[in-house]
């Protein structure tokens, strides 16, 4: 079978793969729409970083580069192992793409999100969602019910933001003031909407962006190189700061911004992924006694996602901004992401 495959910095190449076989206790899952995330594009650009390279295999996959990417999946199930039980051929489902090891100190407290040998499928082996088959542990299968599998590839992203949303502790009646509208700061957005969350302000400079965030459900939206961001939040919030605020973009200013922006006892949730070593002036964090706290992923969120999904609460339509075959997901996908990304949010692959 076809599949894309991450050969190092800058070389994603289309290959042919065997096809996995299902395993006791496993699921197939016939993959039909796979978004390309902002960790693939860093691989893509950067990498290796997460993908285990060449000599230094991943201690629970063995393996390493080349490896198959994509990790926001749905897609069909095509064939059940013996002993795996909940699906049945022909459901709709999404796969959350963890490999963890069960036995860690993480892991026995049910936060297998921050495993010790932490993997994800499509990152460090066990195959990925730019391929036509994928297996996968039932535990790891989430029925999507009546939902569309384009709308299932979605579920991983807002699963990210739920996650966080719930970290943070953010209740109707809150102010809740996210940085960065690209696609993590958009569904960060949409989650706390869903959540009932009525006043989120956004911060972002790119025009395009500010209107995909009033659309996402932010009620305003400051222009961080028009105004002062500190300056703008406590007039919006009578001089009180935001409850939670959520760092999305990875940037030294904008985390100072967001603890300085966000209320005496309030929580700051760092959500980006950083590509060097932040720079905190802790006297901001002490002086106001702010909370701050990292999200990594997801950690029994899917089918809570889910159901916010089939409720209704976000649209994850709104976030699909093309819809391409894996032949062209170099030149239409992940080229595209990284010269237009202001125009862009999510786009789908199809294996």
């Amino acid at each position: 079978m076809r599949a894309a495959r991450f050969h190092g910095r800058g070389d994603i190449r289309i290959d042919d793969v065997p096809e996995p076989q299902v395993r006791p206790g496993t699921v197939k899952v016939e993959v039909e729409w796979c978004g390309i995330c902002g960790t693939d594009l860093h691989e893509y650009l950067d990498g290796p970083i997460f993908a285990p390279p060449a000599g230094s295999p991943h201690p629970l996959t063995g393996e390493s580069v080349p490896v198959t990417l994509g990790h926001e999946f749905a897609g069909v199930v095509a064939e059940v192992g013996e002993g795996a039980q909940g699906v049945a051929v022909g459901d709709r489902v999404v796969v959350e793409p963890y490999i963890v090891c069960g036995r860690c100190d993480a892991c026995e407290r049910g936060r297998y999100n921050v495993c010790a040998t932490l993997g994800f499928v499509g990152l460090s082996g066990f195959g990925g969602g730019f391929s036509r088959y994928v297996v996968a542990e039932t535990r790891w299968v989430h029925p999507l019910g009546d939902l569309g599998t384009d709308v299932g590839a979605l579920v991983e992203p807002l699963a990210v933001a739920h996650h966080a949303v719930r970290l943070s502790g953010a209740r109707p009646g809150d102010t809740a003031l996210v940085f960065g509208a690209g696609p993590i700061g958009l569904v960060t957005t949409a989650a706390l909407r869903a959540a009932g969350v009525e006043q989120v302000i956004a911060v972002e400079p790119a025009q395009v962006r500010k209107a995909k965030a009033v659309t996402a459900g932010a009620e305003h939206v400051i222009d961080p190189g028009a105004i002062d961001v500190v300056d703008a939040v406590m007039e919006l919030t009578a001089g009180r700061g935001a409850d939670v605020s959520f760092e999305c973009a990875g940037v030294d200013a904008v985390l100072r911004a967001a603890v300085r922006s966000t209320r005496v006892g309030g929580t700051c949730v760092n959500v980006a992924i950083w590509g060097h070593e932040a720079t905190v002036a802790m006297n901001d964090l002490v002086f106001r006694e702010v909370n701050v706290l990292g999200s990594l992923a997801y950690a029994g969120d899917h089918p809570a996602t889910i159901q916010m999904v089939a409720d209704g609460l976000v649209d994850p339509h709104q976030f699909i901004t093309g819809r391409i075959d894996l032949a062209d997901i170099v030149a239409k996908g992940f080229d595209e992401l990284i010269g237009n990304k202001e125009e862009n949010v999510k786009i789908l692959v199809r294996p």
